[in-house]
């Protein structure tokens, strides 16, 4: 079978697009694997299927390199809608809008000039929501939890949430702060972002027990009040050159630390993003861009 594909990508996080509305594409896991192979495939973090849906404009599954298919992809959805406005057209009431239906929710994106905003909701924070097993950690260690009273809209402004944590690994201990943005992530303060083994933390992490779904791990330093520089471990997939919903779960989660405000510029290794945690709605608006790379046709 020949399947046509596009590769695209966002600062450098890469993704294979594959319009399947009317084709039935079968053993995703493995096609995911062989497809994102960089020797013997086309190459790619991870692969789109842009489908139907009757909740949105349309639907999104995300598949990354190792065939797991994940929540949400902030860098993918706005190649997702960039691919649809170019390709496919926009088959809603505003030509400028889509809705996309993910595992992790309906999202809202929007064209910016040659940028794309997407609305990311709520950030999600009750850690059996993310989520956090700590009843996995048993009784060896404590989270600093606290409630947090500068978000007069979330729903659970008054519930515990992950903040510092000692998470504990063999040859280091972290404080981790736990956010989800319809998929999770695990947040770390560093003093430089360089100089951390993420290739050697991210995936004991990733793994750890105390996420039973697995989480995405973000590296960051704190520049200055509206600027972070981050790394990321994305699960299933390994360091990517962004992350979106990770650049968003950083920007939170700093402004829980109190250590920038909410607007903030993420560097990442393969370009900025610009975070908006907004405090009229409490959700998280990004922004950022998506490139088309090429077409092709592989035989499957």
């Amino acid at each position: 079978m020949k399947l046509p594909f596009t590769k695209m990508h966002s600062l450098g996080n890469d993704f294979i697009v594959i319009d399947t509305r009317n084709i039935n594409l079968k053993k995703l896991s493995l096609l995911a694997k062989n497809l994102c192979d960089r020797r013997f495939g086309i190459g790619a973090d991870q692969v789109l299927l842009l489908g139907n849906s009757r909740k949105a404009d349309f639907k999104m599954r995300i598949l990354n390199a190792d065939g797991s298919e994940v929540e949400m992809c902030g860098n993918g959805i706005r190649c997702l809608g960039k691919f649809i406005w170019e390709t496919v057209g926009a088959y809603c009431d505003t030509p400028s809008l889509l809705s996309i239906e993910t595992l992790g929710g309906i999202k809202h994106i929007r064209k910016i000039g040659e940028l794309i905003e997407v609305d990311m909701g709520e950030p999600i924070l009750e850690p059996e929501k993310i989520p956090v097993s700590l009843k996995a950690e048993g009784r060896r260690q404590k989270a600093e939890v606290r409630a947090f009273h500068e978000m007069p809209l979330h729903k659970a402004q008054n519930s515990k949430l992950i903040i510092n944590y000692p998470l504990q690994l063999k040859d280091k201990t972290f404080k981790i702060t736990c956010v989800s943005m319809g998929n999770p992530h695990t947040v770390i303060v560093v003093k430089d972002v360089r100089s951390i083994p993420v290739s050697h933390y991210g995936p004991m992490i990733e793994n750890h027990r105390l996420f039973p779904k697995r989480t995405n791990v973000e590296f960051m330093q704190i520049l200055n009040r509206n600027n972070i520089k981050m790394r990321v471990w994305e699960r299933g997939a390994g360091e990517t050159m962004a992350c979106g919903t990770g650049a968003s779960a950083s920007a939170v989660a700093s402004a829980l630390l109190s250590l920038t405000d909410r607007k903030v510029t993420i560097h990442l290794p393969g370009g900025k993003l610009l975070i908006n945690w907004s405090g009229k709605d409490n959700h998280v608006y990004m922004t950022g861009d998506a490139v088309r790379v090429f077409e092709g046709v592989v035989e499957i």
